[in-house]
């Protein structure tokens, strides 16, 4: 897809208003039903993870959704059967969790930059359709998401990242290593997909060289998933005050001068 083709900022914003709306009467459906929704979110370094997550997270009360992005395990966690680290996070009644990055670490970032050996992750594979099948026999909505990013774009924005200050923090030792290894994450993904895309729990993968687009398909398609989930907001009438309003007693910080261009 070339540049010319993507999705302008306006248009975008557009599309995504009416979908956030769905997202916010899902999250009313959820509260109101128990229901457990969990989504996992994977994809190359720079795909667009933490954009398509904020993007669904944005108008949702954050007690009820949250975002789940581990740190790398530390000597105790490595110890441990390797999904133990990640059940404290699945989501309780009510609740929406997005993983930024799940325990599909094991067979991406971990087999190709040599962290996990052939027996972990020939376990792993194993396991892994295993434990999915377990959350869903106990009633959570499992949903897998592959972002997929071409490296020329994946070399783009890795370049916007190391020049914009802001976004520096996302270029870490391990994401720079990756740049060189394209082929091997594509390796390793088909034998991720090839062992744990299952009936029970399939891989959804979505374009997302064009990231305004990729979330809005993501998100409809997220939402064409789930039950028809219409619920309708309780009417709030707000008590009368007790007398007239009262102003607030604080000190004023002068405002910044305008900038100059």
């Amino acid at each position: 897809m070339s540049k010319a083709e993507k999705l302008k900022r306006k248009e975008y914003e557009a599309l995504l208003e009416p979908l956030q709306r769905e997202l916010a009467m899902m999250a009313r459906w959820a509260m109101h039903t128990g229901q457990r929704i969990l989504v996992l979110i994977e994809g190359r370094d720079t795909a667009g993870k933490g954009g398509v997550i904020g993007a669904i997270s944005a108008h949702i009360n954050p007690r009820q959704c949250r975002t789940v992005a581990l740190p790398k395990p530390s000597d105790r966690e490595r110890s441990q059967w390797y999904f133990q680290r990640y059940v404290p996070h699945l989501p309780a009644a009510g609740e929406l969790v997005l993983f930024d990055r799940s325990w599909y670490n094991r067979a991406g970032v971990e087999k190709v930059m040599g962290y996990a050996d052939d027996k972990q992750i020939k376990a792993f594979l194993k396991q892994a359709p295993v434990f999915e099948q377990m959350l869903i026999d106990d009633g959570i909505l499992l949903f897998k998401y592959w972002l997929c990013c071409d490296q020329e774009e994946q070399e783009q924005r890795f370049a916007e990242r190391r020049e914009d200050p802001l976004k520096g923090w996302k270029l870490s030792p391990v994401d720079l290593e990756a740049r060189t290894r394209y082929n091997d994450y594509t390796k390793a993904r088909e034998a991720m997909l090839k062992a744990t895309h299952t009936e029970q729990a399939p891989w959804t993968l979505v374009d997302f060289n064009d990231q305004k687009r990729g979330r809005l398909t993501l998100i409809r398609d997220l939402l064409d998933r789930l039950p028809d989930t219409e619920i309708k907001p309780e009417p709030v009438d707000f008590p009368p005050l007790d007398g007239k309003p009262q102003k607030e007693k604080f000190s004023v910080v002068k405002p910044l001068a305008p900038f100059e261009a």
